[in-house]
């Protein structure tokens, strides 16, 4: 592993002497060090010139190994400790920010109830930002709403489908209508969900049927979205379980044409699936849902 620190550092830095400045240690001892590790995968791994010192072409094909080496044992490392200080099997989870917490905190609670001796690390952020975490080691699974195909080396569980309904306050005249389509929602001042995954769906629908959807106000907070709603700032798209039952101030209807839904879904690695606690979640999402 110091072999592999001096390694990247000459490729960072560019030169042995800024590595060997990097890593705090004298110049021969990195030198001595690349020469080692040169000789263990069997030739060169640098070529030297005036500017510094540039990858041969063996360096260039095993610095990307030689990197993923160094992710996944600080991964590894990082594990080892959180386990080591807190007793327990810590089980990253990551969750898209427009799933609603009171959806799911239910299945939470009764995983941990059954499950005292799994830890829970509950990350929300957003889905491309979680996948580049699970991507990197950093999240077991992610619950998200996938809007095109995932990745080959991804696997995926569905959890449920929710509609897309009209959310607006309850004094407002969409309380005396059963159904509401997207040319009824036109006339209003609409509030536009920034971090919505359906977003450009959604765009590209009102194109289709000439409808523009006046963007009164945007934001990329549910909850500031909802609270322009119960002051009668105008109205919003939503997924159907991100408003809670009998909220205050608050009606919805289903959007009637056209439907939309989406499907919620725990997005995983198989390597993370080979993990007992991992798998144990998993199962429990099969049944719960």
């Amino acid at each position: 592993m110091q072999q592999i620190r001096y390694f990247l550092a000459v490729c960072d830095k560019g030169s042995f002497t800024r590595a060997a400045q990097a890593t705090y240690v004298a110049q021969p001892s990195l030198t001595q060090a690349i020469k080692k590790l040169e000789e263990e995968l069997g030739g060169e791994l640098f070529s030297r010139d005036r500017s510094g010192c540039r990858l041969t072409a063996l360096g260039r094909l095993v610095e990307p190994s030689i990197r993923e080496i160094v992710r996944k044992t600080q991964a590894l490392k990082a594990e080892a400790v959180r386990f080591s200080r807190l007793n327990t099997v810590p089980l990253r989870i990551g969750v898209m920010t427009t799933i609603a917490a009171h959806h799911l905190s239910p299945f939470f609670t009764n995983f941990q109830q059954e499950r005292p001796h799994v830890e829970l690390e509950l990350i929300v952020d957003s889905e491309c930002n979680l996948l580049n975490q699970l991507d990197e080691d950093g999240l077991d699974l992610v619950i998200s709403a996938p809007t095109s195909l995932l990745a080959e080396h991804y696997q995926s569980l569905k959890l449920y489908e929710e509609r897309y309904v009209v959310v607006f306050n309850d004094k407002h005249r969409f309380n005396q209508m059963q159904q509401i389509d997207l040319a009824t929602i036109q006339a209003e001042p609409y509030l536009d969900r920034l971090n919505c995954e359906l977003r450009e769906t959604l765009r590209s629908v009102c194109q289709g049927r000439q409808v523009n959807l006046y963007a009164a106000y945007r934001s990329n907070s549910e909850e500031w979205i909802l609270s322009m709603v119960r002051a009668g700032i105008g109205v919003a798209l939503m997924p159907e379980f991100t408003i809670t039952k009998n909220a205050d101030q608050i009606r919805v209807r289903y959007l009637s044409d056209p439907e939309i839904r989406r499907t919620i879904c725990a997005i995983f690695p198989p390597t993370s699936a080979a993990k007992p606690e991992v798998a144990e979640v998993l199962k429990s999402l099969r049944m719960s849902f």
